[in-house]
């Protein structure tokens, strides 16, 4: 009998479903329903008591109702007498705004994780998360997983003839340089300024493009539009393609579009987040290896850091 229990919440059961397979089990049985007026429902139907309990739900869209359906069933599970509760949370919304980068605004990515801290969660596992220092606005355990570990190996089966790394903005040299250093590859940046939230213009390249297959890496892409910009700035300095690893493929708004009708030859996101089907231009990698992986390392306390160690 397995002493640990897998549940997924309503936002990513598909990606749930994979992880229990790679863990030779099933996904626990929940209901999740919604009152007349949209309130959240949630009945733990199975036993729980002293198991150690991971509950998969990334807090996408609708990030409100995936967050507090994800603070509810911690609630229902602790209140089971469930031994721990660990938060699989693949994408953790909310971590834009990590910082005070203007005159008073909040800090949500603090305030998420007050909130589940306070609904009882023992531990939180992601992957990529915006920015690193989210890690510390937990006072529990919190696992920040690579996901360059799916894009690095995906871009060597490309074998391209001239590849180069590229960042999207200086926020990101520190990721991208660490995709260019697993690889071998040399980097340059894009240099953007940005406007207002969703809005971007792209200034100016640092470093040679020209003949090369340009790689752009983020840990995230939303509505697109910087990953469309850099693409026709790198493509006017003579870059041959330009394809980019985004982690999470949140894709609001007119993301699809502009990912359809631009110059961006392919887009690589993970499964954190559900992706349309039949979106052309984007590839989809699964993470639920490295989830499930994780989730048995945890369980068996052993060494999560090794995965990513070549």
């Amino acid at each position: 009998m397995s002493t640990f229990k897998l549940f997924s919440g309503s936002a990513n059961p598909e990606f749930a479903t994979k992880v229990a397979q790679y863990l030779s089990m099933k996904v626990s049985s929940a209901t999740l329903n919604k009152f007349s007026d949209g309130e959240i429902s949630v009945q733990i139907t199975e036993s729980v008591r002293g198991l150690d309990v991971f509950i998969i739900q990334p807090t996408c869209a609708p990030t409100n109702d995936n967050l507090m359906e994800l603070l509810i069933m911690v609630d229902a599970l602790k209140r089971s007498s469930a031994k721990s509760i660990s938060a699989v949370i693949p994408y953790y919304g909310y971590a834009r705004q990590d910082r005070k980068a203007a005159p008073r605004v909040p800090i949500t990515a603090k305030l998420t994780a007050d909130l589940l801290e306070a609904a009882g969660i023992d531990r939180v596992v992601t992957i990529d998360l915006h920015a690193a220092q989210i890690q510390g606005f937990f006072n529990i355990p919190a696992d920040n997983l690579f996901g360059s570990i799916l894009f690095v190996n995906y871009i060597k089966t490309k074998k391209l003839k001239n590849p180069i790394i590229a960042s999207p903005d200086i926020g990101g040299v520190a990721r991208a340089r660490s995709y260019a250093d697993k690889l071998g590859y040399d980097l340059v940046i894009v240099d953007k300024k940005r406007e207002k939230a969703n809005v971007s213009e792209v200034m100016n390249i640092i470093g040679d493009v020209k003949g090369k297959d340009v790689i752009l890496v983020d840990d995230m892409v939303d509505t697109a539009g910087t990953l469309v910009k850099a693409a026709e700035v790198l493509k006017k300095k003579g870059a041959t393609s330009v394809m980019a690893c985004c982690t999470h493929g949140v894709l609001s708004g007119p993301a699809y579009d502009r990912i359809e009708n631009g110059v961006l030859d392919e887009l690589v996101v993970s499964d954190t987040i559900p992706i349309k089907e039949g979106a052309k231009k984007i590839t989809v990698l699964t993470a639920s290896t490295m989830i499930g992986e994780t989730i048995r390392r945890i369980h068996n306390n052993e060494s999560v850091n090794s995965i990513f160690i070549a």
